[in-house]
């Protein structure tokens, strides 16, 4: 009872911290009130999870739904980072291309058993991966394209494609979005130690198992997100995932060459 108070009496103190800095560092009452929606809706969230995921990873159908519901939460929230568009939507795919394939071979290999118990944490892991890379690289391809516009004209005027013009725009920047998973696994057993490990290390485990498994889930990590940070840049340079357009653009858009031309001239 005693340590569960001072938890809850830490949890409290680190959410109003996170939020007063933020308001008072300047970075908007709306980043402090997001830190405290995200804590509380890590607490609802977990506290549900841990009452559901007993019963699921029984069975491997009931789990592999869990993990499509996961997909699909995972898609709806990088969507809302990257754009304001319904094209965002397609960010499904590269964080499910990305998942799927780590997973298949993990799986395929035979160094993730297809039970349940393994697939949903492994694949939670990976679609939080793919999805925070797909936000970062999605958002930082936009951005470039906007804001350095007269590039992408000027590589058009040399005889560029509009898709070839867009990577060479927005490729370079978007790559950043792997920064953090390739420090990570750069400082692994330096700078950080994964919870998972040390947990391990503390139940008087086998070291060797862990970090022979910790380096297979980082590694799995780092693939799914350069995966789906190619297939992100992709999508934006194709135009499939785009920003969202001032009215007066999407008429140029949507509005046959012939009418506007009669519009000018009436003008």
């Amino acid at each position: 009872m005693a340590v569960g108070w001072w938890l809850g009496l830490a949890l409290l103190l680190l959410v109003a911290l996170g939020a007063v800095v933020a308001v008072l560092g300047g970075l908007g009452w709306g980043v402090g009130r997001g830190v405290v929606t995200a804590a509380a809706r890590a607490v609802v969230q977990l506290a549900v999870v841990s009452a559901v995921i007993v019963a699921v990873v029984r069975s491997l159908w009931l789990s592999a739904a869990f993990v499509v519901v996961m997909l699909v939460i995972a898609s709806a929230t990088s969507a809302r980072r990257v754009t304001g568009d319904r094209s965002g939507l397609l960010a499904a795919v590269p964080i499910g291309v990305g998942a799927l394939v780590v997973l298949a071979v993990v799986v395929g290999t035979g160094a993730v058993p297809l039970v349940g118990i393994a697939l949903v944490p492994v694949a939670g892991i990976l679609l939080g991966g793919a999805m925070t890379a797909t936000s970062l690289a999605g958002r930082r391809a936009l951005d470039e394209l906007a804001a350095r516009r007269g590039e992408y004209e000027a590589a058009l005027a040399l005889g560029l494609l509009e898709r070839d013009a867009a990577l060479l725009v927005a490729r370079p920047p978007a790559a950043q979005a792997l920064t953090p998973a390739l420090d990570q696994t750069r400082t692994v057993g330096l700078v950080t130690l994964p919870g998972a490990f040390v947990g391990v290390l503390l139940g008087s485990g086998d070291p060797v198992q862990a970090a022979a498994a910790q380096v297979l889930v980082l590694i799995g990590l780092l693939a799914a997100e350069a995966v789906a940070v190619v297939i992100t840049v992709e999508l934006v340079a194709r135009g499939r995932i785009r920003r969202v357009e001032p009215p007066a653009a999407a008429r140029r858009r949507f509005w046959p060459p012939s009418f506007r031309r009669r519009q000018v001239n009436a003008g």
